[in-house]
């Protein structure tokens, strides 16, 4: 049987709330992402009622942009990392994802934004990124681990290309932390959220995906043990708005 608390011993992993073989997992992904990518900005929004910005900013300030620090910004989608750690003055940035949809969506936003020097892209998956060890300085995901299929294997990957010293940085949905409103956060996520999507992106399905995949994913102390079996030291958490997204820190010792 895997490591992987998320596979059984049939060799089935989750997709949202279905089980199902493991190699189907990636293309159900792909397919769900190809198809949201150009309603992908407008739906967080709708999803979070823009408060994933002030997540992608806190996110941002504890990856210590400067002159010269390198970073990977792993599952990059449309940009949003990438963009605001060159905005804070962070140095060259390699924005990497699986899925050359949400690549193609994220170069028009460069392009319209005018980012363009120090910063290049890459189809790759996370799981076997085709770039050498101990290449940068930090390694960023945002909400994207979920997605994968194998955790544990991002992880492993995440501290190979990190310099000696690096930082490894998550930020997830994760467990809500507050019972009283759960019933509330519930609500939103199974009956709004996929309403949303079939109104705004004419997609349902995939929006009822990324509500289960989120209840689906490990809480925040099973991440930092998962990080810590993956060679980091110093894992450290900080949950926000309660508990619906944390940000897991790692340094490669």
């Amino acid at each position: 049987m895997s490591d992987n608390p998320q596979e059984t011993a049939e060799g089935l992993v989750d997709f949202g709330f279905r089980r199902v073989p493991r190699e189907a997992k990636p293309r159900l992904v792909r397919s769900v992402f190809a198809r949201v990518a150009e309603r992908y900005d407008l739906m967080n929004d709708l999803m979070s009622l823009g408060i994933h910005r002030i997540w992608k900013r806190i996110f941002i300030a504890r990856l210590r942009p400067r002159p010269g620090v390198r970073l990977l910004d792993l599952a990059g989608g449309s940009g949003d990392i990438s963009f605001g750690w060159l905005a804070a003055g962070g140095g060259e940035v390699v924005l990497s994802d699986v899925n050359p949809h949400m690549i193609g969506v994220a170069r028009r936003r460069a392009r319209e934004r005018g980012f363009g020097r120090g910063l290049s892209f890459v189809v790759s998956d996370a799981e076997r990124l085709a770039l050498p060890d101990a290449s940068f300085d930090r390694v960023s995901i945002a909400f994207g681990l979920r997605n994968c299929t194998d955790k544990d294997a991002v992880l492993a990957e995440a501290r190979r290309v990190l310099k000696p010293g690096g930082t490894f940085a998550c930020l997830e949905f994760s467990r809500f932390q507050i019972a009283a409103l759960a019933p509330l956060y519930d609500a939103w996520s199974f009956r709004v959220l996929p309403r949303l999507g079939a109104v705004v992106a004419h997609d349902a399905e995939s929006y009822q995906y990324l509500a289960e995949s989120i209840r689906t994913f490990p809480d925040q102390e099973t991440l930092a043990a998962m990080m810590r079996k993956a060679g980091f030291g110093r894992v450290t958490y900080q949950n926000l708005s309660g508990g619906i997204v944390a940000i897991h820190e790692g340094v490669r010792l």
